[in-house]
């Protein structure tokens, strides 16, 4: 119980670090409140499983074709620096209108999925940290384990997404517009400045 408990430990400790996902978290959650916060970490954490599933039956090489590496690297840069744009345009728009939040809770969801999906960072992430984790496990533990010590490892996440969207949610409650504005500007620009990272990494590929 305790090695699975580390894994869950393993998950928070991947999630904490501010990047575009946290970033979004916050837009998202200071706007609308803490179900589009949440959401967006749990398109994130979708998308992670589909890396996942994809390392577990040995589809890691394809990722790392160099063209494929270079339209990833765009095409992250592409959804970021859209994001964070529509994050600054929208900095004073908070809403609390039942349609307005349907529309966002799945725009949301579909936010952190692709931003998870395109994030290079985050595949070589899967690619190296899980890949590692994959080969550790299934030499000690065998595959039966498998399973079991990755779910520890998307609980850590999962617990993650609900702290920042918890955290999101209570800086709305403050009612100060100057400073929730402030926070949705500074989380567009964290996360057009992530985009822009991703476009010269794709740039240097192709020179």
């Amino acid at each position: 119980m305790s090695i699975f408990f580390s894994y869950i430990f393993l998950g928070l400790s991947l999630s904490a670090p501010i990047g575009p996902i946290n970033a979004a978290q916050l837009d998202k959650g200071i706007k609308h409140g803490f179900l589009s916060a949440w959401l967006v970490g749990i398109g994130a954490m979708v998308a992670d499983m589909g890396f996942m599933l994809l390392i577990y039956f040995g589809l890691a090489q394809f990722i790392m074709i160099p063209i494929v590496k270079t339209f990833i690297w765009f095409f992250g840069a592409f959804v970021l620096v859209y994001t964070g744009v529509e994050s600054i345009k929208s900095a004073n728009a908070t809403s609390s209108e039942e349609d307005s939040q349907r529309a966002t809770s799945s725009k949301s969801f579909f936010t952190g999925f692709f931003m998870a999906l395109s994030n290079p960072l985050n595949i070589l992430f899967w690619l190296g940290i899980y890949g590692s984790i994959l080969a550790k496990t299934m030499d000690q533990y065998g595959q039966s384990q498998l399973f079991i010590y990755s779910s520890g490892i998307f609980l850590g996440i999962l617990c993650w997404d609900f702290i920042m969207a918890l955290v999101a949610s209570s800086l709305k409650k403050l009612r100060k517009p100057k400073i929730l504005t402030y926070i949705s500007v500074i989380a567009g620009l964290v996360l057009i400045g992530f985009g822009i990272y991703f476009f010269i990494q794709a740039c240097k590929i192709l020179i």
